[in-house]
């Protein structure tokens, strides 16, 4: 083997890893939010999550994937420890179908069908038609299929380029001495660990030592251990993952850790105690890919079955290695801001779902915060005015986090629809954060009338109570249309935007008039056109939001043009209930 076989080798190793990257992407885009949600519904029955487990680690192609999004789930709160177990070891189980399928390049036969059942044979017409959806589909649902095709095709070339660049190390002494040292357990086992934690992906790994196998200078004997430890190795990336989350978390990624080390223990100590005293056959024979992928299997399923019965000692296991303490910053952190987990940017269309969730309860703080402060016009009470101050806060603390998200994942490649749904999110964010500051800016105008021991008159407060009731009602109709999701409901703010638009006017010359008669004080007046001017922009943000979840749906709308088409004079339904919402408002 020259510089250039090694050439061959590592273009074809690079070729190798990139297909099952693009092949893995292309999967989980298609399927969207579809497997992490079946993964939230699944109940506490173990071997439901170990199936679960396993099929979403098929579909997907990767036991660490599936490992992380699950840490995740558990550090967002969504998952419980014990449902986690199940589906870490089905995972290990699921991880198994890429070696099956690297297999399949071993078949020899003169028989046509038989040859076009080679991954290597129909491959090519696979990335043919990946690459014809890619170039002439405009639907993004075809090009995630093209991904998966050609994610599929290059993944076999490289596996097909690995393997004939390997295949002159059949001939070299050197190399065969190195694999009989791999003979030994111990050191077979932890070159698998290394290999596997330097790749983080079992699958690649096992398809390199099947490559490897190909040589014919590779027996059974250094193939079962590295196999071993290549179990061990992939927990490396899950236990990445679960540095800096909380405390379940990397409880869960320890379970997968303490599951592949005890069923590797186990497994070789049974395996090589039976072989001491009965030597099995095979193991001095040339291992092939089939027999590589028939270990890998026979291995993950007897560790799953000897230690589902043990899945509740594996979470105590865990829950020793890392103990709870008394963290108040950890009990303190919001169980809703924890659903932003930055494990999902790889899952866009989950993550926006996520972020929609943590959007939803900041509207829901906005508005509380609102009504709360109009409440303070006409009875003060201290704690209800500190509660303001906090939800503000906490408001405040809810768009950073995040608006610092959302950013993240739009660099992220996504479909349409779900890049509409995350703009929507970061334009109406911002309009609930500044409803929280007019409450803010209320409640300061209820605390100096408070102070100064100053009260409105009774035809202002009336007057007052007709405007706070327009506000309570748009901001409940807006909130509501964002988290149903309700195009209809969002129709129905800016009409009565309107009215509140005249609602303001009419107040403030009512209260001129007032003024120049002497019934109010210039100072009062100061103070009710900053509650009227807080509350006109309080039903401007819930126009914004509307409009945005109009454009968020695929309407291809101008804002403004919209505002300017939906306000003429000649749109009778609009100017209908304009008339409606001016019956139910009117001032005394």
């Amino acid at each position: 083997m020259d510089f250039f076989d090694f050439l061959t080798m590592v273009g074809g190793l690079a070729l190798f890893l990139y297909g099952m990257h693009m092949l893995g992407d292309g999967l989980a885009k298609l399927s969207g939010s579809r497997f992490e949600s079946i993964l939230e519904k699944l109940t506490s029955n173990p071997l439901k999550a170990v199936l679960m487990g396993a099929g979403v680690t098929a579909v997907i192609q990767s036991s660490s994937a599936t490992t992380v999004m699950v840490v995740g789930f558990v550090n967002s709160g969504i998952m419980k420890l014990e449902q986690a177990v199940g589906i870490i070891m089905g995972a290990n189980i699921g991880t198994t179908i890429t070696s099956w399928i690297l297999g399949a390049t071993g078949i020899d036969s003169s028989s046509f069908l038989i040859r076009m059942c080679k991954p290597t044979s129909f491959s090519p017409v696979l990335a043919i038609v990946g690459v014809g959806f890619l170039m002439f589909s405009k639907k993004d649902k075809l090009k995630n299929i093209a991904a998966i095709l050609i994610g599929f095709a290059v993944l076999m070339f490289g596996m097909e380029t690995m393997s004939g660049a390997v295949k002159p190390l059949a001939e070299v002494p050197e190399f065969t001495g190195i694999l009989t040292r791999f003979s030994n357990p111990v050191l077979g086992m932890l070159a698998g660990v290394l290999l596997t934690a330097v790749i983080q992906s079992s699958s690649a790994s096992v398809g390199i030592l099947q490559a490897l196998c190909m040589t014919g200078a590779v027996g059974y004997s250094a193939a079962v251990p590295i196999i071993m430890g290549q179990n061990i190795g992939t927990c490396v990336t899950a236990l990445l993952s679960g540095v800096g989350a909380s405390k379940n978390a990397k409880r869960a990624a320890l379970v997968h850790l303490y599951f592949n080390i005890i069923g590797t223990v186990l497994f070789m100590a049974v395996f090589y105690s039976v072989n001491a005293f009965s030597p099995f056959a095979f193991m001095e024979e040339a291992a092939t890919p089939f027999g590589i992928a028939a270990v890998h299997s026979i291995f993950n399923i007897a560790a799953t079955l000897l230690l589902l019965p043990f899945s509740k000692g594996l979470v105590k296991l865990a829950c020793l290695t890392v103990r709870d303490t008394k963290d108040v910053e950890e009990k303190q952190k919001d169980s809703v801001l924890q659903l932003l987990d930055s494990r999902f940017l790889e899952m866009p269309a989950y993550a926006v779902e996520q972020g929609r969730t943590v959007a939803v309860t900041m509207s829901e703080l906005s508005e509380e915060a609102l009504n709360l402060s109009m409440g303070l016009l006409g009875n003060y009470v201290q704690e209800t005015a500190d509660r303001v101050v906090e939800l503000e806060s906490l408001v405040d603390k809810f768009e950073d986090e995040l608006g610092n998200y959302l950013v993240k994942l739009s660099a992220r490649d996504m479909s349409e629809k779900t890049s509409y749904i995350l703009s929507n999110i970061l334009h109406c964010i911002g309009d609930f954060e500044r409803i929280s500051d007019h409450a803010l800016n209320i409640k300061e105008a209820a605390e100096e009338m408070h102070v100064k021991g100053l009260s409105f008159s009774e035809k202002a407060q009336k007057e007052l109570e007709v405007f706070e009731k327009a506000i309570h009602d748009i901001l409940k109709i807006t909130m509501l249309s964002f988290s149903e999701e309700d195009l209809e409901l969002a129709r129905q703010v800016e009409p009565l935007e309107e009215v509140i638009d005249g609602l303001s006017l009419d107040i403030r010359q009512r209260h001129i008039k007032r003024l120049r008669k002497g019934k109010c004080t210039i100072e009062l007046g100061f103070i009710l056109s900053d509650i009227t001017t807080n509350f006109e922009r309080v039903s401007d943000h819930c126009s914004n939001i509307a409009v945005s979840l109009l454009q968020e749906r695929g309407d291809e709308i101008d804002p403004h043009a919209y505002l300017d088409e939906l306000k003429a004079e000649d749109n009778v339904e609009f100017r209908g209930k304009v008339m409606t919402y001016r019956e139910r408002y009117q001032l005394p």
